[in-house]
């Protein structure tokens, strides 16, 4: 019996494409950044990273990326479930809606969120009627975040709920399961690994946002300011050493929250398997 050949070429080209694209798109780049940040005295090294200006700049990157995303995980999926089950007038309108965020420059977002919720917005002066300020506090750059996330939530989830057969939630209806009890222990397992994708992609990309903003944030040291303003503004002063110090502690971040979701993934299939064998 001849081998059937493959449409794409043999592994070893592939693979060989693979590693040599990678390696000039990621890898190098990133290793210029680790290299870079090699040449710094450990002490000074130390000094940078753990200035409070900094540390105030993680928190609020770390707790504002995370709860854009926990945001998004939540209505992020009413917004998928809601896209995938039902057909109503401009269905097709709002799903491509979804994709805004990633059509429009960041800077435009920016803008567009600080004209609406600035304290004389169209939602600001509603919000500040109750003594909740959104433009230039912590609770704008959340909203920002969450802006630029929602996509990556919705877009991972839809094909698992699509794949998702209805005649489950009739049989767990049959067999006298709650509303609550359907979704909490048949539906949510099953889209569980999608919604966790969704969640570590949001937050990844929050993590690293700058354009939508810097507008938004009113850039205050201490207070409005995250970690990719603080980076730009290092550059904007030539000092090349502390950006890239303060760019590997964010990049070490972002990588152990994607290592920790998929090792959360893993674990969670890996039961999945022993639990259907």
């Amino acid at each position: 019996m001849s081998k059937q050949r493959s449409v794409l070429p043999g592994f070893g080209l592939t693979m060989g494409i693979t590693i040599l694209y990678l390696s000039l798109i990621v890898l190098i780049p990133l290793s210029a950044l680790f290299f870079k940040t090699a040449t710094i005295p450990w002490a000074r090294f130390w000094a940078i990273v753990t200035d409070p200006r900094a540390i105030a700049s993680y928190k609020l990157t770390l707790g504002a990326s995370f709860a854009g995303a926990a945001v998004n995980a939540v209505f992020g999926f009413i917004v998928a479930w809601t896209l995938v089950r039902y057909e109503f007038p401009g269905r097709k309108i709002f799903d491509a809606m979804v994709d805004l965020p990633f059509a429009l420059p960041t800077a435009v977002s920016g803008i567009a969120l600080t004209a609406l919720y600035s304290t004389n917005g169209w939602v600001g002066q509603y919000l500040a009627k109750i003594g909740i300020k959104a433009a230039y506090t912590p609770l704008g750059v959340a909203i920002a975040l969450t802006f630029i996330g929602l996509p990556f939530v919705v877009r991972t989830l839809q094909p698992a709920l699509e794949d998702l057969d209805p005649g489950i939630e009739e049989a767990a209806a049959t067999l006298g399961a709650s509303r609550l009890q359907t979704f909490f222990r048949v539906i949510l397992p099953l889209v569980l690994p999608g919604l966790l994708t969704g969640f570590a992609l949001a937050f990844a990309r929050a993590m690293g946002e700058y354009g939508s903003v810097v507008f938004i944030s009113g850039n205050m040291p201490m207070r409005t300011e995250i970690s990719s303003l603080l980076i730009v503004a290092k550059l904007e002063q030539f000092d090349y050493a502390a950006a890239t110090a303060i760019a590997v502690v964010m990049l070490a971040a972002s990588f152990t929250m994607l290592l920790a979701i998929n090792g959360l993934q893993w674990a969670y299939g890996k039961r999945q398997g022993k639990a259907a064998a």
